[in-house]
């Protein structure tokens, strides 16, 4: 008797517990460059660990990285679709249509694809209000560069690239009229190879401000041994490099949203969405400005970002012209997030040739 109470309440442990596990909800991340990048996937990371902690043993998250942009994405997605993940994070640019397309094959996986713009019944995207943060580096950048040259390391010609180069040099040019960018185009967004060189010719060239579009900390090392010049950290605050020469940075910060959707999942609330986040909402930091920065151009630059924050003020708030002079924003008049989604022109003053 006590034998068969004994087998019956170990039966009935067994269930639970393959009960419980079957109910632990699997999150999957890809990922296009290293944990250890210091910037980009890294950041990613920390919204992936951010999952762990906030739903323990509820969760159980994976994550491949340095996944390139084409057909091997779409083979780790539908590999971890087929390992059972319930919800898989994309976390790239050039994963887009790769996502879609493991996305009708396992329908019942949720999907989520960073900076996109195509969605499905369950492909939702996000992003961050980058050209935010670069509003508030361009007017830092403007008023401490003394050869009146920037550099702009970018990685691909998409919108949210040039979104953020022309938010850039407007903010740098409302505070120094005599300001020109130099923009090197890298085709990558993590080569720390590429970005020192990048960065060492934009210096050859003049530059004593470096902001990048790019994920290394490479061109921050690259300042650090010219020594006079000025960097941003990009994606991660880049601490290890301020005071000097990074004296501020972009952060993004997905943890936030990864923990939101993944809680969607789990209680069975998630439906597509369209998210485009900025400082308001916490998705995009500004990193401590260092005291490198002069305290007024310090205060001014906070100021600015207060007022991003708040909506008072709009990054793209006309009178702007195109780069070949036509009339783009009146004065006044703010951008639609439509236009600043699809944008594929520079601004007037920017004199480099955007690639196509």
């Amino acid at each position: 008797m006590k034998l068969t109470k004994f087998l019956a309440t170990a039966a009935l442990t067994m269930g639970l517990a393959t009960t419980a596990l079957a109910e632990k909800t699997k999150v999957g991340f890809v990922y296009v460059g290293p944990v250890g990048d210091g910037g980009w996937t890294y950041e990613h990371d920390q919204g992936r660990k951010a999952v762990e902690e906030a739903f323990g043993d509820d969760v159980e998250t994976v994550y491949v990285e340095n996944v390139p942009e084409g057909p091997d994405a779409e083979r780790v997605m539908t590999q971890m679709a087929l390992e059972g993940a319930d919800l898989i994070f994309t976390t790239s640019f050039g994963y887009m249509d790769q996502t879609l397309n493991v996305a009708k094959k396992f329908p019942n996986v949720k999907f989520e694809h960073a900076t996109g713009y195509k969605t499905a019944p369950n492909v939702s995207v996000y992003s961050a209000r980058f050209y935010e943060g670069r509003a508030v580096q361009g007017h830092i950048a403007g008023r401490m560069t003394e050869t009146n040259t920037i550099g702009y390391i970018a990685s691909f010609p998409i919108p949210e690239v040039v979104r953020g180069i022309n938010s850039a040099y407007l903010h740098a040019k409302k505070v120094n009229p005599d300001v020109e960018f130099k923009i090197i185009w890298v085709y990558t967004w993590f080569d720390p190879a590429k970005e020192a060189d990048a960065a060492k010719a934009l210096i050859e060239q003049g530059a004593d401000v470096i902001l990048q579009h790019t994920d290394s900390t490479a061109p921050q090392a690259a300042a650090q041994a010219a020594g006079n010049v000025i960097t941003f950290g990009q994606a991660s605050d880049m601490s290890e490099y301020a005071p000097f020469p990074r004296v501020s940075s972009i952060i993004d910060n997905w943890a936030p949203y990864y923990v939101q959707r993944t809680k969607a999942v789990m209680d069975g609330s998630w439906e597509t969405v369209s998210t485009w986040d900025g400082i308001g909402a916490g998705m995009v930091g500004i990193g401590e400005i260092s005291d490198r920065v002069p305290a007024e151009v310090k205060e001014e630059a906070e100021a600015l970002r207060d007022m991003l924050a708040s909506g008072e003020y709009h990054a793209f708030t006309g009178p702007i012209n195109k780069q070949d002079g036509s009339a783009w924003l009146a004065d006044g008049e703010t951008a639609d997030d439509g236009t600043l989604a699809g944008m594929n022109f520079y601004v007037e003053g920017l004199t480099a040739e955007l690639p196509q």
